[in-house]
């Protein structure tokens, strides 16, 4: 049985370090599974579009709403109800469709 040869890796297989923002930006699970249930606390709005990496425009533009709404949400002078709540729990369980559904309406 003949034994081929793999090349030396270049560069190491470490991963770069995390930054303050890449620490500022994460979103914890249990902020993640509370907006999934719906039950939303101070500041896991504002947490799920900085995990998305938007702005208050594109993530507002993004879920259909004012920026307005946005900015109430992400303070917390108005609860999400009904549709906006269910656009909120669709984006914590796939940040990924906000991105998609912002290039689609740009």
């Amino acid at each position: 049985m003949k034994r081929t040869l793999q090349p030396e890796p270049t560069e190491p297989l470490d991963p770069p370090e995390l930054t303050r923002a890449d620490f500022e930006r994460m979103l914890r699970r249990d902020q993640r599974q509370r907006i999934i249930d719906g039950r939303l606390k101070l500041g896991d709005v504002a947490a799920l579009r900085r995990f998305v990496q938007l702005t208050q425009e594109q993530f507002a533009e993004a879920l259909g709403i004012s920026v307005r709404t946005l900015q109430n949400w992400e303070q917390d002078r108005v609860k999400p109800e009904g549709p906006g709540l269910a656009l909120l729990r669709i984006a914590a369980r796939d940040p990924g469709m906000i991105r998609k559904n912002l290039a689609a309406v740009g």
